[in-house]
């Protein structure tokens, strides 16, 4: 089978958030550290809110980022982010921020630009010197591959910039057999008590470092997992939606504490934008 390679060679073009007083001829300097990243590679999660046919099954990808201002100045600036928007039906899911607390998560107002294949935002608050910047990218593509019931896809990250912690995890759709990554995640560095979670930890990763993976499986379900997970009762969608504030379940994707958090919320906010 021809191997589809998922390459996302993110680069941060603007990973600087520049003070007003800074110009573009002035040197520049690493105001952000990106202290942590958490990518979270989701096949037949669910499909976009926005998708009327739905023949492929999806692959749903977040990112997590976790900056520190090193400068002694509260910052505010725009980020500018590239995305692999030359990938099979790529789709911006959700772009947020959240404030210093955690307290707070702000669906941010982007701009695409297609020529040049990046989204661009202006952070929600300012943020204070030795205080964490907090953000969640999420997109879908259809590049699963897929022969009868087996499916497979191949991704590849590609550092954009030093990242003292980086945690890549692959979520194994509902009902998915005979799941296999390549290379194998070490056990103690899974989720133990999160079946079908499988996760990879590095420390100390520096730009232009790689890191590529392989997954197949079999899954002869239509229905993508969240779907099922309404079917079930896991979480039990409706009550979560009327009753609690969707922010807990961001601030639990970023915090890396929580099961399909990022996915969760991303299909909750579309589906009451969708309703209102």
């Amino acid at each position: 089978m021809k191997k589809l390679l998922l390459n996302i060679n993110i680069i941060l073009c603007c990973l600087l958030l520049l003070s007003p007083s800074v110009t573009a001829g002035e040197e520049n300097q690493n105001i952000l550290t990106m202290e942590e990243l958490s990518i979270k590679v989701m096949p037949e999660f669910a499909y976009h809110p926005n998708d009327e046919k739905k023949e492929h099954p999806p692959l749903l990808i977040g990112f997590q980022g976790t900056m520190r201002n090193l400068s002694e100045q509260p910052q505010k600036g725009q980020i500018e982010l590239p995305l692999p928007m030359e990938e099979k039906n790529f789709q911006i899911g959700y772009v947020a921020d959240y404030s210093s607390d955690l307290s707070k998560v702000y669906e941010i107002e982007y701009i695409i630009d297609q020529e040049k294949g990046t989204i661009s935002w202006t952070t929600s608050e300012e943020i204070q010197p030795n205080d964490v910047y907090k953000f969640v990218v999420e997109f879908y593509t259809d590049t699963i591959m897929i022969e009868k019931e087996k499916k497979s896809l191949s991704y590849q990250f590609k550092s954009f910039t030093d990242i003292c912690l980086l945690n890549i995890s692959f979520i194994e759709p509902l009902q998915a057999k005979q799941v296999v990554l390549n290379p194998a995640p070490e056990e103690k560095k899974t989720h133990a008590d999160e079946k079908g979670i499988y996760s990879y930890f590095s420390q100390g990763i520096k730009a232009g470092e790689e890191k590529s993976f392989t997954l197949t499986y079999e899954r002869n379900e239509a229905r993508p997992t969240i779907e099922l997970m309404e079917t079930q009762g896991q979480p039990p969608i409706d009550t979560v939606e009327d009753e609690k504030d969707p922010a807990i379940f961001s601030i639990a994707a970023v915090s890396g504490a929580g099961v399909l958090a990022a996915g969760v919320f991303t299909y909750l906010s579309k589906r009451k934008r969708r309703k209102n």
